[in-house]
């Protein structure tokens, strides 16, 4: 006989509840991703289970979370079975995930390093598709006292004012900044004018004793450091 859950055997329940008691039974640890995915859907339409669904989803994005990560709800609502409330649902639970790493990111007391500060906004750009601009304001022992999207661009580039950068950092008397794009693009190399924006920020830093530690440039697989690289 079947294990039981809620007075039912597992063999009885729908297709597109057996993950739920597979979960309950085993811990979602021992469900696959489509299987953990076909949870979040909830159901399925006729002729196909939330698990079927699931799996196409995965196929097309071939298996890799990240780019599922970087589907939109748009994207997600082409898919047959999807709709507005399921794709919602999915971007919530998406959400969810950003922010619970970013969480365990920010118990870290003090950003000590470039690669300490991509722990922290790694999970805000590397898999966005379009570019933003972000930054990191510090207190004199490094501990990030806020972080803040400065702007937001299109797919090829954001731009950001020094004035509301250090407006921002007066207010929380904040003694050093760390800057932060990313590139959709891949390109890991800082541009021309991001050479430019960093010594423009660099000098009003200067005029206000608040130091521009670093200026990360983010993708997916990896960051570029002006500060390792010697170029700040």
């Amino acid at each position: 006989m079947g294990a039981l859950v809620y007075g039912r055997a597992i063999k009885d329940w729908s297709e597109d509840d057996q993950p739920r008691a597979k979960m309950i039974n085993k811990g979602p640890s021992s469900l696959s991703d489509a299987e953990l995915l076909s949870i979040l859907m909830g159901s399925g339409k006729a002729g196909q289970s939330a698990l079927d669904i699931s799996r196409h989803i995965l196929e097309s994005v071939s298996h890799n979370l990240l780019e599922f990560s970087r589907l939109s709800i748009d994207d997600l609502e082409h898919f047959d079975g999807v709709g507005p409330a399921k794709a919602v649902r999915l971007q919530a639970a998406l959400e969810l995930g950003r922010r619970r790493e970013l969480a365990g990111a920010l118990q870290r007391k003090n950003v000590s390093s470039s690669a300490d500060a991509y722990s922290v906004l790694k999970s805000k750009l590397a898999d966005l598709r379009h570019e933003e601009f972000w930054v990191l304001f510090l207190n004199n022992r490094n501990q990030v006292l806020a972080q803040q999207r400065i702007s937001k661009g299109g797919l090829s580039g954001t731009t950001a004012d020094p004035r509301e950068v250090f407006q921002i950092a007066l207010r929380l008397q904040s003694t050093g900044i760390i800057l932060a794009h990313n590139h959709p693009s891949g390109a890991l190399r800082p541009s021309a004018s991001d050479d430019r924006l960093t010594q423009q920020m660099k000098a009003a830093g200067e005029l206000l004793v608040i130091k521009v530690l670093d200026h990360l440039i983010i993708t997916e697989s990896g960051y570029f450091s002006y500060s390792d690289e010697g170029e700040l």
